[in-house]
């Protein structure tokens, strides 16, 4: 008798954890069907996945003004060198960086382009130093862009997304079925992939911020300095160069259409040969 009563007893428990597993089990595929996203013709919005304790959660983005500024000078030096030391010594100062330096020259002048990196914060100060002594700009351009809104944007979605991983790990964590795992990590795979792009979005759109981008085109008309050719006998042998160079492109066209006019002289000497048989 109590061997029944201990086997019966044993029956119902088993019962009650079998019930109890097959309740946790449908818990999670609910919440797997629940979050997973939408199809081709129903996009879904990272804010209507989360629920609203996990939005409220989300920590606020930074209200700090974003702004991209870039300026484009050019003028004319007299001369490049000491134009280039005055910079060189503004970039120390104000603890910039000259991203490129190109320079070169032609029959007329000498040229160097300028690229530099600098902290927003001395942009202003750093082309009003770099202005002394100009007299003219052939091009002076600034602009800023306020991308505040866009930087706002990406950095709560990101976020959203990040506590839409957060949760998902949760649910790996409770899955029992190999399928259901394999879900779960598929959807964590594609969350942490645009997570990436957008933390990558935002380092690009935060270096832009801290470090503005002026271009810089400075050249001198100055023969002696430059170096260029500028006497009258250079520029007759430039132009006797320049004239050979179109003789020979002219002959490689005539060239390249021979075929027509070999069949343009054909026809000419049949109908002369024509006209002079009815002559005679």
């Amino acid at each position: 008798m109590r061997k029944l009563f201990l086997l019966l007893y044993a029956s119902v428990l088993f019962q009650i954890s079998c019930k109890e597993n097959k309740a946790s089990e449908s818990v999670a595929v609910s919440e797997i069907k629940l979050m997973a996203p939408a199809k081709a013709n129903a996009p879904y919005d990272d804010h209507e996945i989360v629920d609203s304790a996990s939005v409220g959660s989300v920590a606020p983005a930074s209200q700090q003004t974003k702004i991209i500024k870039n300026a484009h000078l050019s003028f004319e030096s007299r001369n490049l060198n000491e134009s280039f030391q005055t910079i060189q010594k503004a970039v120390q100062d104000y603890k910039a960086i000259i991203q490129t330096d190109e320079s070169g020259k032609n029959d007329y002048s000498v040229y160097r382009n300028l690229t530099i990196r600098i902290p927003n914060q001395h942009f202003d100060t750093f082309i009003e130093n770099i202005s002394k002594g100009i007299t003219h700009f052939d091009r002076k351009e600034i602009s800023q862009q306020d991308v505040t809104e866009e930087f706002i944007d990406i950095q709560s979605r990101m976020n959203t997304k990040k506590k839409l991983e957060q949760r998902y790990l949760q649910l790996l964590s409770k899955a029992n079925k190999v399928s259901e795992m394999l879900e779960i990590e598929k959807q964590l795979a594609e969350i942490r992939e645009e997570i990436e792009a957008k933390e990558g979005q935002l380092k690009y759109m935060q270096n832009k911020v801290s470090l503005s981008t002026i271009s810089i085109e400075m050249y001198t008309n100055n023969a002696s300095e430059s170096g260029a050719t500028v006497s009258y006998g250079s520029k007759i042998w430039n132009a006797i160069k320049e004239g050979f160079n179109g003789l020979s492109n002219f002959m490689l066209g005539v060239i390249s259409i021979w075929p027509f006019i070999l069949i343009f002289v054909g026809i000419f000497l049949l109908i002369k040969r024509r006209f002079f048989k009815k002559k005679a």
